[in-house]
């Protein structure tokens, strides 16, 4: 019989967290209604929450210690670092990651369970085949940032490609081994190789609570996917810098010529100049721009700073 250790971050959930134990509860009991095939313990990681879910995290705990456990942070660290901490923390033969809203929907967790134990592959995925419910302009760029990363990088993400997953003790191992400060799980899963199957399914709405995730934590989170995974641009700003400088030189040969043979023309067209001024400053501003992320990012690791701090774990 297998132990499996769900990890479940939770941000401001104290309305989901009961609701997605009796879920897991039902799906566990009719999983194992013929044959014990597996247990379970629980990973909840409070993300420096505001609202009552510690609470109601150390009152589930109380009641079914011997398989629920949480480990708040003494700060919100965002998604990422509740991850790793949950996966510091497992302790089964398999490790899942969830989300406590049910969007990861339950049902799937007995397949993936016997797909794995075929011994074909480390790792069950799921992808979303819809975003049926979401915002279309969310959607519409999400889609768009899937098409970029794969484009732009040698790990590949599956388009709609979600966290909710249930790994081997190896790869789960393997991730553990790359203590990065700046996370992305979803390229991190993809780079460490091992095989992975994906299941596909149709979109599930939250069944209760708000997401904390908007539109600019989306955008903050696929631009530190592309900055992690690829230098594709760092060669783009290259590219611009090069094919500037020599229209630049072509066109100050120009001029020089054309002094040379008209010593008395008059400079005409100051609004195509200012134009072009402009359009080279604005491509400079951009390349120093996106030089300054990868700098950002290379400034938070050399600090070494820890991915988490814990105030509490049981």
């Amino acid at each position: 019989m297998k132990k499996i250790s769900i990890i479940v971050p939770c941000f401001n959930e104290e309305e989901t967290v009961n609701i997605y134990f009796d879920a897991m509860t039902k799906m566990k009991n009719e999983a194992n209604k013929d044959q014990q095939k597996f247990i379970i313990e629980y990973w909840f990681i409070d993300d420096g929450s505001s609202d009552n879910t510690l609470k109601e995290l150390q009152t589930l705990q109380q009641a079914h210690s011997d398989e629920v456990h949480y480990v708040s942070f003494s700060r919100n660290f965002g998604k990422e670092s509740a991850l790793y901490a949950g996966l510091t923390e497992a302790t089964g033969d398999y490790v899942a990651v969830m989300d406590v809203d049910l969007q990861d929907p339950p049902d799937m967790f007995p397949t993936m369970f016997d797909i794995l134990e075929q011994g074909e592959y480390d790792c069950v995925g799921s992808a979303r085949q819809d975003r049926k419910g979401e915002n279309p302009i969310v959607s519409f760029f999400s889609n768009a940032f899937y098409g970029v990363i794969n484009k732009m990088s040698q790990t590949k993400i599956i388009p709609g490609a979600r966290d909710f997953r249930l790994m081997t003790r190896q790869m789960v191992d393997s991730i553990k081994s790359m203590t990065e400060y700046n996370r992305f799980s979803k390229g991190i899963f993809s780079w460490v190789g091992f095989k992975t199957k994906y299941l596909p399914y149709k979109n599930h709405q939250r069944v209760a609570g708000t997401s904390s995730w908007n539109f600019w934590k989306l955008l903050k989170y696929a631009l530190t996917g592309i900055i992690d995974f690829t230098e594709k641009p760092l060669s783009i700003a290259t590219w611009f810098g090069g094919t500037f400088s020599v229209l630049s030189i072509v066109a100050i040969i120009a001029i020089i010529i054309r002094k040379i043979i008209n010593p008395f023309s008059s400079v005409n067209g100051w609004a195509s100049i200012v134009s072009v001024v402009l359009l080279i400053g604005g491509i400079q501003l951009i390349s120093i721009g996106i030089l300054g992320q990868y700098i950002g990012k290379i400034f938070l690791e050399v600090k070494k700073r820890p991915i988490y701090i814990v105030k509490e774990k049981k």
